[in-house]
Order: C-alpha cells, then sequence, then structure tokens
C-alpha cells in the first residue's frame, strides 16, 4: 500500500510538472468521442488538432513591440484592471503547471490587492495548455462566465493535485468547473465549440511567436520574463513606470 501511494504521488507530481515545460504539440484537446467523455477518460484523440511546424521553422519575434505582445485574436482578452494603468502585466499560464500554483498562490493574492485592484497594473491571463489534461480544464475554463473566469481558474490552480494526472479524467475537471456553477451539459457542450477551441489554439500559436516556450511566462510592459514574477520585480516595474516622464500626444515631455 505504501508502494502503492508513493507511485501514484510520482505521477502526479510527473503530470504536474510536465505542465510547465516547453513542447511542441497543439491544444492535444479538441474533442473527444461520446464514450470518453462518459467515462472521463481519453485515449489518443483523433480529433486533436495538428501539431504545428518543427521548432527550426518556427517563425519568433525577436523583441517583439508592445502592440506585437497586445496583438489579439478572436477571443477576448482575460483582462483585470484598468485598461490604461501605467504597467500592463501578460501572464502566460498552463493549467497544470505547479510553479504558476505557486505564484498564484503565494504572490497574486498581494499583487492584486496592491497593483491590478487599485488601478497601478493591468493584468491579462492568456492560456498556454502544455498536454491534454491542461488543455480539458482550459477548455471548461474559457466556458465559464467571464465573472467567474479568475475564480474558476484560482480554483484549478489551488486544487491541482486533485484533478491533474497523465489520463485525462473528464469527472475530476467537472468536479472543478462546477464549483462556480456550471452544469454537465454545459461542460459536455463546451468541447463542441470549435470556434472556441481554434481561439485557444490562436493565443497558445502567438505565445510561441513571441517567445513563450514554457509556464509560467510574463511580459511586463512587452518585456518577456521567463519564470515566475516576485513582488520585487513587479514593484520596481510600478516605480519606473511612475517616475517615467509623461509625453504629450507628439511625443515630447510634458
Amino acid at each position: 500500500m505504501i508502494r502503492q501511494g508513493i507511485l501514484a504521488a510520482t505521477i502526479v507530481l510527473a503530470a504536474l510538472l510536465a505542465g510547465c515545460a516547453g513542447e511542441g504539440g497543439g491544444l492535444e484537446t479538441s474533442g473527444l468521442s461520446a464514450g470518453e467523455v462518459a467515462s472521463g477518460h481519453s485515449s489518443t484523440n483523433p480529433l486533436a488538432l495538428p501539431a504545428p511546424v518543427s521548432e527550426g521553422a518556427r517563425k519568433v519575434i525577436e523583441n517583439p513591440t508592445v502592440a506585437e505582445v497586445m496583438h489579439t485574436g478572436t477571443l477576448p482578452e482575460m483582462s483585470f484592471g484598468r485598461e490604461d494603468a501605467p504597467v500592463t502585466i501578460v501572464q502566460y499560464a498552463s493549467m497544470t503547471c505547479p510553479i504558476c500554483r505557486k505564484f498564484h498562490k503565494e504572490v497574486f493574492p498581494q499583487f492584486k490587492r496592491t497593483y491590478v485592484d487599485t488601478g497601478k497594473v493591468r493584468y491579462i491571463l492568456r492560456e498556454f495548455p502544455i498536454g491534454k489534461t491542461s488543455g480539458a480544464a482550459t477548455i471548461a475554463l474559457r466556458c465559464a462566465n467571464p465573472e467567474k473566469y479568475l475564480e474558476l481558474y484560482g480554483k484549478f490552480m489551488e486544487q491541482q493535485p486533485a484533478w491533474v494526472s497523465q489520463e485525462v479524467h473528464l469527472d475530476r475537471i467537472y468536479k472543478v468547473a462546477s464549483q462556480v456553477g456550471m452544469t454537465r451539459q454545459q461542460f459536455d457542450a463546451c468541447r463542441e465549440n470549435q470556434a472556441m477551441i481554434d481561439g485557444l489554439q490562436w493565443v497558445k500559436d502567438r505565445g510561441r511567436t513571441l517567445g513563450v516556450i514554457g509556464t509560467p511566462n510574463f511580459f511586463v510592459n512587452g518585456k518577456l520574463v521567463k519564470g515566475a514574477l516576485t513582488m520585487g520585480q513587479i514593484r520596481a516595474a510600478v516605480d519606473e513606470a511612475n517616475s517615467a516622464p509623461t509625453t504629450t500626444a507628439a511625443g515630447a515631455p510634458l
């Protein structure tokens, strides 16, 4: 029994760590058969989106401009705080990434309270699912009421050990989604929303184009930071923005 428990914990840990590493696959969860949906398990998915081109052939923008970072696709940005805040922080996150979970639990509450809620920082959360389990949870996350998006993201982060595994367990993912009022009918219907899935794939592919290869990655006023941000880094970015000279529409300092 002890050995089985250690093995189970090792499998969960491996799945969690895999959720932070860069990879070359697509969203990997565009649909499951009716039997898989009913059983809550996935096998090889014939409807999975094709893998993108190889790493060597992939276009990556060197030193992207703020405009290039802020370019969006068909899905609305999941944005929090004032749109005209002096600092914009964009986070790319995988639902199964333990480092994303650590940031959300240990840094995000103070970051949101001190900077987002006070209008000093605009925070944007972009999905970068790594692996099929993360992809399935990401689809559920986007299916939630937009007002519940950040709440559900937090629940997925906090409850990672309960639903993350190497195989996709839809029942476990739904159990988390149901905590913000999502019905099973809504949850299952989301997996058939190809337009939304295509939009999520675009978000991930665009992240790759901007140089994102793992999670968490952040853009702070257009500058890429690989790894979790600290409160010190966030504070420094806000202080730098506040100390910068204000410019006129013509670009001249006031």
